[in-house]
C-alpha cells in the first residue's frame, strides 16, 4: 500500500500548492498559502500574491469571513508577528477567533522566528508545526538560506551535448539546446532576482540576459563577473540599461578610467576584493545577500561555474543535456578549472531529478550544504 496523508498533511498540500503560485511574484519574501477549514471543508484560501501586498493568512481568513471562528487555519509558514510592509499576520489570526493553527515550519527571520506561534498560544490557539516540513523548507530554499547565512541561493545553469561540450572548438554555441529549453530559461529567468555571467560568455555570446517567454514576465538584475571592467560599452547589455539593471561586478585592480566609463554609460558598479583576472565570489554573496537578492541564476560561463562550485556557493544544478555530438578536446566545457585529481573528489549532488523539454534531457540537482568541488590549490 501506498503512503496515505493525514487531514493535516492533505490541507497542508494545498496550502503549498497555493504558495508556489507566488514564486517570482514576491522574492525576497517567502511564498505562503493558506487554508481556512471548517468542518472537514475548505472555506478559505489565500496566497502571499505580491511582495508588499497582503500575506497569505490574510487573504484566506478574508475569504472566509465568519467561518474563520472555530476553525483550523493552515499555513505554510510561522504567521509574521513584526509590522513591516503589512500589520503583524498573529494579530488578524488572533481577531479572526481561529481555533487551531497548524505550520509547516517556524518562520528563520529573527523578527519574527518564535515570536508568532507564542502569541498565537498566548491567545489560547492551539498550534501545530512541523506538517510537510520538509516540503516546505525545498520549496523556499532561497529564502532559508538568505535569512540563515546572508547569501543568495544560487543555481547553476549550463547546456551542453550528450559528449559533454557546451560550444564547438570555435566557440560557437548557438544553439546546443531545443527551443523548448530556452524557453524554459527564460521562464526562470523570470523567477529569480538576479542573473550572472562572467566575461568570457559575454565576450563570446553578447547576450542580453532579459526575460524573452513568449508569456512575458519581469527581467532580473543582470550581473557581469568582469574582474579588468572591460565590458564593451557598444554590448547588448550596455545598450539594454533601461530595460534590466545592469551590475558590473569588478575589483580594485580594474583601471579607474573604465570604471568611470561604464557609471557613465549606466552601469551600478559593484567592487570587491580579488586580482587583475578574479574577483571574490563569497564577498559578492554577502554584498548581494545584504541586498536582500534572494536567489542568483548563474547562465554559462565554464570559469565562474568552475569558481563558484570550488568555493561551495553553488546550492543548484541544471543542466540540459541535448542528443548532439560535436567532439573536439578544444571544445568548451560547461565546468572548467583545474579540475579535481581523484574521482573520489567529486562532487556528488543529491535530489536528482530528470525531465524532458523537447528533445532535451534537463537534469536538476542540489548541493548538500555548501560542499564544493575538493581542488587541490
Amino acid at each position: 500500500m501506498g503512503n496515505t496523508f493525514t487531514d493535516d498533511e492533505h490541507f497542508m498540500q494545498a496550502a503549498l500548492e497555493l504558495a508556489a503560485k507566488g514564486r517570482g511574484m514576491v522574492e525576497p519574501n517567502p511564498m505562503v498559502g493558506a487554508v481556512v477549514v471548517k468542518d472537514g471543508k475548505v472555506v478559505g484560501q489565500g496566497l502571499h500574491q505580491r511582495f508588499g501586498g497582503p500575506h497569505a493568512e490574510v487573504n484566506a481568513l478574508d475569504e472566509a469571513g465568519s467561518l474563520s471562528r472555530g476553525a483550523t487555519l493552515y499555513v505554510s509558514l510561522e504567521p509574521c508577528a513584526h509590522h513591516g510592509k503589512t500589520p503583524p499576520c498573529t494579530e488578524r489570526v488572533v481577531k479572526a477567533g481561529v481555533g487551531r493553527v497548524v505550520l509547516a515550519v517556524m518562520d528563520p527571520n529573527p523578527e519574527t522566528s518564535g515570536r508568532g506561534v507564542e502569541g498565537l498560544k498566548k491567545a489560547g490557539i492551539k498550534v501545530v508545526v512541523g506538517v510537510l516540513e520538509a516540503a516546505t523548507r525545498k520549496l523556499n530554499a532561497p529564502f532559508f538560506k538568505l535569512m540563515t547565512v546572508g547569501m543568495p541561493y544560487v543555481i547553476a545553469k549550463w547546456a551542453m551535448t550528450l559528449d559533454g561540450k557546451s560550444a564547438t572548438r570555435t566557440g560557437d554555441s548557438r544553439w546546443v539546446s531545443s527551443q523548448e529549453s530556452r524557453e524554459y530559461v527564460h521562464k526562470v529567468r523570470s523567477q529569480v532576482d538576479a542573473v550572472m555571467i562572467g566575461m568570457g560568455t559575454m565576450l563570446r555570446d553578447d547576450p542580453l540576459l532579459t526575460c524573452r517567454h513568449p508569456d512575458g514576465g519581469r527581467n532580473p538584475k543582470r550581473l557581469v563577473v568582469d574582474a579588468r571592467a572591460r565590458l564593451p560599452l557598444d554590448s547588448q547589455l550596455v545598450r539594454t540599461i533601461s530595460e534590466a539593471e545592469l551590475v558590473v561586478v569588478t575589483t580594485n585592480h580594474a583601471p579607474e578610467e573604465r570604471r568611470e566609463r561604464l557609471n557613465k554609460a549606466g552601469c551600478r558598479l559593484i567592487v570587491v576584493d580579488g586580482t587583475e583576472s578574479k574577483v571574490n565570489l563569497r564577498e559578492l554573496m554577502k554584498v548581494l545577500g545584504a541586498e536582500h537578492v534572494t536567489n542568483v541564476f548563474v547562465d554559462g560561463g565554464g570559469t565562474l561555474t568552475a569558481s563558484l562550485l570550488e568555493e561551495g556557493l553553488v546550492d543548484k544544478v541544471m543542466a540540459f543535456i541535448a542528443p548532439k555530438i560535436v567532439g573536439g578536446a578544444g571544445a568548451l566545457l560547461p565546468v572548467a578549472g583545474v579540475g579535481v585529481e581523484k574521482m573520489a573528489n567529486a562532487l556528488v549532488l543529491e535530489d536528482v531529478c530528470t525531465t524532458m523539454c523537447g528533445e532535451d534531457i534537463l537534469v536538476e540537482c542540489t548541493v548538500s550544504g555548501t560542499k564544493g568541488l575538493e581542488v587541490e590549490g
